[in-house]
């Protein structure tokens, strides 16, 4: 693992970054009324690709021969982030609650951890199992309101599977990102990430669009899909490959515990929800457990 002890640019984007990826809370939220799940998902990476093309063309009509042999690694990358991860969370909106939602995408990071331990031989130690329980204990402060009892009240439904099915594939794009090493540039690389997850979800489009809801293109779906395409999408992504590229997997992951406080924050700022002092107890907890995970390890 690359030594990140002096240079302070990667975890100080590890902070930075949530903010992007949380934005697809709002993705989620404004949208659902206007923009059927998958064609929501499609639609973003396809212009997300499109957006990126004219910057990366050259080297990519170029430079085929390096990057040839990655093509397939890509494509599965692709599928994991921009397929499973870009529409499971938007499918898993109709049928479940925010708070499950929340509950079960915290879970990656664990699937992270334990996948890089057992299969990837990643060292860890007890000071980082501390941050990891740390981190848990201040989303399950925000997610149950600091009252205990909701805990013993929630109800599960097919959009839990989801959700977990987002989870898992979140864990694996962040592992396999990190193990599998590229020759391409961090821009080029995900440009193509993007073309393929687009291209992986266009079956389920054309499913969708025939036997489930036609898509409406009007102001408001490219207003979604522009926003969609920009903050949680190329700035987020660009963001989680380089800090995923400078710390590891298993750190990296640990920014989907800060994606449920930096949820509430936007919920108060544009869904008139307050925050309240189980917000600020989670929001410490989140920091402190972050700051044990990245603790070298000796």
């Amino acid at each position: 693992m690359n030594n990140y002890k002096n240079n302070y640019l990667p975890f100080l984007l590890l902070f930075i970054q949530p903010i992007f990826m949380a934005s697809n809370l709002v993705v989620a939220r404004g949208a659902a009324d206007f923009v059927p799940p998958i064609s929501l998902a499609f639609w973003r990476w396809l212009v997300c690709f499109l957006i990126l093309l004219p910057f990366t063309f050259k080297y990519l009509f170029y430079n085929y021969k390096v990057y040839k042999n990655e093509v397939g690694k890509i494509f599965i990358l692709g599928a994991l982030a921009c397929g499973i991860c870009g529409a499971f969370p938007f499918i898993a909106g109709k049928t479940t609650t925010i708070i499950n939602m929340g509950i079960i995408y915290s879970s990656s990071p664990i699937f992270i951890i334990l996948i890089t331990t057992i299969f990837f031989r990643e060292k860890i130690n007890l000071v980082r199992i501390l941050g990891i329980l740390t981190c848990i204990c201040g989303v399950i402060a925000i997610i149950i309101k600091g009252n205990v009892n909701l805990l013993f009240q929630l109800k599960f439904t097919s959009g839990d599977l989801w959700m977990l099915g987002a989870s898992l594939g979140w864990a694996l794009y962040t592992i396999y990102l990190f193990y599998w090493k590229s020759a391409m540039p961090i821009l080029e690389r995900f440009t193509l990430i993007a073309m393929f997850g687009a291209i992986s979800l266009f079956p389920f489009f054309i499913l969708e669009e025939i036997y489930v809801l036609k898509t409406s293109y009007d102001l408001t779906f490219l207003f979604w899909v522009l926003f969609a395409a920009i903050s949680p999408s190329i700035i987020a992504f660009m963001l989680f490959n380089y800090v995923n590229k400078e710390l590891g997997a298993s750190i990296t992951g640990s920014v989907l515990y800060l994606y449920t406080v930096y949820g509430a924050i936007y919920g108060t700022l544009f869904f008139n929800e307050y925050l309240e002092s189980f917000h600020y107890l989670g929001t410490i907890l989140v920091f402190i457990g972050i700051f044990l995970i990245k603790k070298k390890i000796q």
